[in-house]
């Protein structure tokens, strides 16, 4: 039997990928708990971008009822904030981090997508938050969700608790390509390459630069932006980046 979670270096990328396709990849405490040590451990290391993935017909569909249901108050609290933690790692570390979706991904498996640095999507895959058409409402869930694709869809997809197809979690931003089923592991691969070029240390900073602007009022989000870019004009990579384009040459990266 293989390990349930799967966590390989190939090359620059981690590759982290739910192998509980019995359990529909769903998130109990111990997936939950394999899934932020593996991101954490890979925090820590030079990897340039991670890759989070599934087998089985399903992606994630979210929490396991069956955790959820043996717990009192407190249990549940306590699952959902490791959840939380899980979904703000994803945010929070250096790397450039991609959702493949290749099949639905429901409840806290569509909140993984949607807290993912980027994300794409095979034909085949599906999003849904199905709590509103059951008994326990997605609440946690549509925090990432909603900063994705704005109010009014979000309401739909809460509220209504229906799948939305690949093609509309495109248009609507909750994903940035969907591509024939086939073609996903090309189709991330490509974006991987793309999306970490340059330097490192500029990029995962300005990741965290971007996460802490992200929905604030715009004055404020000026103030938080702007300091943060004057203080990187002063880094290597930004003085090696300048120094290239006026030499009219290759970079060479410090880090």
């Amino acid at each position: 039997m293989p390990e349930p979670l799967g966590v390989v270096r190939d090359g620059d990328v981690v590759r982290i990928t739910m192998r509980r396709p019995e359990r529909r990849n769903a998130l109990s405490e111990d997936h939950l708990r394999e899934l932020l040590d593996a991101l954490r451990a890979t925090a820590g290391t030079d990897a340039a971008g991670v890759v989070i993935g599934g087998e089985g017909p399903v992606f994630s569909a979210g929490h396991d009822f069956a955790d959820v249901a043996a717990r009192d108050l407190d249990g549940v609290r306590d699952l959902l904030r490791l959840c939380t933690d899980v979904m703000q790692q994803v945010q929070a570390m250096p790397q450039v981090v991609i959702a493949r979706v290749h099949a639905l991904a429901t409840a806290a498996g569509c909140q993984l997508v949607a807290s993912c640095d980027l994300a794409v999507a095979g034909e085949s895959a599906g999003f849904a938050l199905p709590g509103g058409k059951g008994g326990w409402f997605c609440h946690t869930p549509a925090v990432p969700v909603a900063r994705a694709i704005g109010r009014k869809r979000l309401m739909e997809m809460a509220l209504t608790g229906d799948v939305v197809d690949a093609a509309t979690a495109l248009e609507w931003g909750l994903v940035n390509r969907v591509v024939p089923d086939a073609d996903l592991d090309a189709a991330v691969d490509a974006l991987m390459m793309r999306a970490t070029r340059g330097a490192r240390a500029s990029k995962a900073h300005g990741k965290q630069v971007l996460y802490a602007q992200l929905d604030r009022p715009e004055e404020e989000a000026y103030a938080v932006a702007l300091a943060a870019m004057a203080d990187a004009s002063q880094t290597p990579s930004a003085r090696e980046g300048m120094a290239a384009f006026l030499e009219k040459r290759p970079a060479v990266w410090p880090d």
